[in-house]
């Protein structure tokens, strides 16, 4: 397997042609004249009754939920039986729909224009994403987005610029450090920023560079720790992933790569039961429908998504060994939390898919999608259905727990007790 290899998802191949469109004179950019009038602000109270509400925390489903709203966060959650509501509170009849948390995406590459940024979080949010964390080429203007909470989009999180080895022909925009005070001075650097994490790279791209060397990458982390930041490295090789554990890192922003994860590797987890692994699974090589998309794009760009969707037995075995290694980690009690790489607005509907045929349950995807992504990035009033958290919600037609791919059955879309205008992108 070639660690050069784009492990992006391959329908990502279009989203350049789709996100021009999107931006071209003739189909401008969404703004928010163009989705409509602004969303009345929920300060009123909303009662929305009758669905099976998944909390996203694990535990067991609420069957004929009641969920009370206001000011765009949860007051009560709880059964039809044991909930109360003023009569005159505005009530929105969700029977037969299944409710869960809007999804966290721990792992993205987003545009850097603040125009095509914008563009990005809002089509983000109609596909049920509240959150999205860029990892390690983020920088200039794009930085006075993050955090910043605007109607029918999902909140960007970053870590600024991230810090490797030099890489001469890949992307620049990385710090590349050298020496321990270059990897010191480069935390610092994005530290001063307030970013949400560190990223580095350790890998060697299929021998090309020297791959940043357990000294630098000690040096990140004690720094960051200084600051109070967490730290996620990008990996490819079990061994790089056994040094960083013992270095202090805090996640990885891949699972292991190149052979099966061995009996030494989980116990360093089993050790480090606060780390948290983002797997990014590679494409599973498998022809898939993608008629669920249809009204989501234009058709021309769907349907050439649709022709890149073909089997292919290299990117199959690929996926066998990430899969079973994601299984055995999940099997030893490691936290998994969602990321999906790239630029995919729709990408963690597969995702969550590609984590179920690896072996979680439907109920483990979902946690790892929501209250776990949540944890992991920290988003304290996100990820969970649950008073006192964010009235962030998708939804659904049918119940993910029965298919996972439910999930991409949206009815509706709420981010802070708004309903998210879908029909506008």
């Amino acid at each position: 397997m070639s660690q050069n290899t784009n492990l992006y998802k391959p329908l990502t191949l279009l989203l350049g042609v789709f996100f021009l469109l999107s931006c071209s004179q003739e189909e401008p950019a969404v703004t928010q004249e163009q989705v409509g009038p602004e969303p009345q602000a929920a300060s009123d109270l909303v009662v929305y009754t009758g669905a099976r509400v998944i909390i996203g925390d694990g535990s067991a489903p609420i069957e004929n939920a009641v969920m009370i709203v206001e000011d765009g966060v949860f007051q009560t959650v709880g059964s039809s039986a044991s909930t109360t509501y003023p009569a005159a509170a505005t009530q929105i009849d969700l029977s037969g729909m299944t409710v869960m948390p809007a999804i966290i995406d721990t792992h993205v590459h987003l545009n850097t224009e603040p125009e095509a940024l914008l563009n990005d979080l809002r089509q983000r949010a109609v596909y049920g994403v509240s959150a999205a964390m860029s990892l390690g080429r983020d920088y200039g203007q794009m930085l006075e987005m993050h955090r910043e909470i605007i109607p029918g989009a999902a909140i960007f999180l970053t870590a600024g610029l991230g810090i490797t080895a030099p890489e001469p022909g890949r992307s620049e925009d990385p710090h590349w450090v050298t020496t321990v005070e270059e990897a010191r001075a480069a935390v610092d650097q994005e530290a001063s920023q307030g970013v949400d994490i560190i990223k580095i790279w350790v890998d060697d791209r299929d021998g090309q560079y020297e791959k940043l060397s357990p000294e630098l990458y000690t040096a990140v982390i004690e720094q960051a720790h200084e600051h109070g930041l967490p730290v996620t490295a990008h990996i490819y090789n079990q061994e790089d992933a056994k040094g960083l554990l013992r270095a202090g890192v805090d996640a990885f922003a891949h699972g292991v790569r190149d052979v099966p994860v061995d009996a030494e590797l989980i116990s360093l987890f089993q050790q480090r039961p606060e780390v948290v692994v983002v797997p990014n699974l590679t494409d599973r090589g498998v022809a898939t429908d993608l008629s669920w998309l249809q009204g989501t794009m234009p058709a021309d760009i769907l349907a050439g998504l649709q022709e890149q969707s073909v089997d292919n037995p290299g990117q199959q075995a690929e996926f066998a060994l990430q899969a079973a290694n994601l299984a055995a980690l999940n099997e030893a009690g490691v936290t998994i939390a969602l990321g999906t790489d790239g630029n995919t607005p729709w990408g963690p509907h597969l995702e969550m898919e590609d984590m179920l045929i690896s072996g979680m349950t439907p109920m483990e995807v979902i946690s790892a999608a929501t209250a776990d992504a949540a944890a992991f990035v920290g988003l304290d009033d996100m990820g969970s259905i649950e008073a006192g958290k964010n009235a962030d919600f998708i939804v659904l037609e049918a119940n993910p727990l029965d298919d996972i791919t439910n999930t991409r059955r949206i009815a509706d879309v709420y981010l802070r007790g708004e309903q998210v205008n879908r029909d506008a992108m």
